[in-house]
């Protein structure tokens, strides 16, 4: 079964995404990102070519040639991926087909709309079982 892992609290969510990922780079282990939204994506994009300050995080989108090759893969939808061990989910909903994947992690930010659909997917984990483990961003700051 799929695990779920919840960082919420977050008082940037793209950036709290960045650091997650950059530590997730920096120990080998593959995530694909899942941005249903345009600008999400680009953002997140835009943040991993800066951030860490000192570097820059592997990344690429799941449609690029170098997806093979590349350690974080940024999709807008889920069809065809080359990995399945973990997925960080920064669209509202939930993602689609997620329980292929090993882990599932969702970053949740302070802002009211994005509380309360995080809100709504605990919920939709819980009521099918899965175990969730959180983790507070905000006392981490």
């Amino acid at each position: 079964m799929t695990q779920v892992f919840f960082y919420h609290g977050a008082a940037n969510k793209i950036a709290a995404a960045c650091a997650l990922l950059a530590k997730a780079a920096a120990q080998k282990k593959p995530i694909v990102v899942y941005a249903p939204d345009a600008p999400v994506a680009a953002e997140l994009d835009r943040q991993l070519w800066i951030q860490p300050a000192t570097g820059f995080t592997p990344h690429c989108h799941a449609d690029s040639p170098l997806a093979s090759e590349t350690p974080i893969l940024i999709a807008q939808d889920l069809q065809q991926l080359l990995q399945e061990e973990r997925l960080m989910n920064l669209g509202q909903g939930v993602p689609p087909n997620f329980s292929r994947f090993a882990s599932l992690i969702e970053v949740v930010s302070q802002d009211d709309e994005d509380r309360q659909a995080g809100r709504e997917r605990v919920r939709f984990y819980k009521d099918r079982g899965y175990e969730i483990r959180y983790f507070d961003l905000a006392e981490q700051a």
